[in-house]
């Protein structure tokens, strides 16, 4: 509903009122543009830093507005691309997560083996994810964590719905056996 009503308020978007439309961008989807950038750069403040260059790139392209039909797709493909550039490039802050692994330790109510357990867990999730290729990681990545329907995804990342759906069931279907293979060494041994 909310996006209905910023997409009619872009139609005819005179310089003065885009400023509010990307205000409304801002408060509404910062947290989408955040978590997109944060999926591909697996790190807080180069997520944080794409966001920013994200907004300002929609700051910059402001006169186009009246032309977007859907905003949150809109930026959630800026947000991509803006983020996949800055993977290409070396990370600006090392990717050491002591310091969260510290304050998680102090305010959890958990014991340090779960924890432990589950940093492990993800941590081999996050190299099972990553050793997939580009073409079924990406939809993974926008359908699992961003939570994006399959027509945003293939918007975002410009193919065909029906090619996200088949790259969403191979990926799982990879990860499945690679799981499936895991579980069972461990067991077994």
């Amino acid at each position: 509903m909310v996006t209905v009503i910023a997409n009619q308020a872009m139609a005819g978007v005179p310089a003065a009122a885009s400023e509010e439309v990307i205000e409304f961008a801002v408060r509404e989807h910062a947290r989408l543009v955040y978590r997109i950038s944060y999926s591909v750069l697996r790190n807080h403040h180069d997520a944080e830093d794409a966001t920013q260059e994200t907004f300002l790139r929609v700051l910059r392209y402001r006169t186009k507005l009246a032309e977007v039909r859907e905003l949150r797709t809109w930026l959630a493909r800026i947000a991509w691309r803006v983020a996949v550039d800055r993977r290409k490039k070396a990370p600006e802050t090392p990717l050491d997560g002591t310091a969260e692994a510290i304050l998680t330790l102090r305010s959890s109510t958990t014991s340090a083996d779960q924890i432990l357990l589950q940093a492990e867990m993800q941590r081999v999730l996050d190299s099972l994810i990553a050793a997939l290729p580009s073409n079924l990681r990406d939809p993974l990545t926008l359908s699992t964590i961003e939570e994006l329907p399959p027509a945003q995804i293939a918007d975002v990342l410009g193919v065909n719905e029906a090619a996200v759906r088949s790259r969403l069931f191979r990926a799982r279907q990879i990860l499945r056996g690679k799981l499936a293979v895991l579980l069972e060494g461990k067991h077994g041994v």
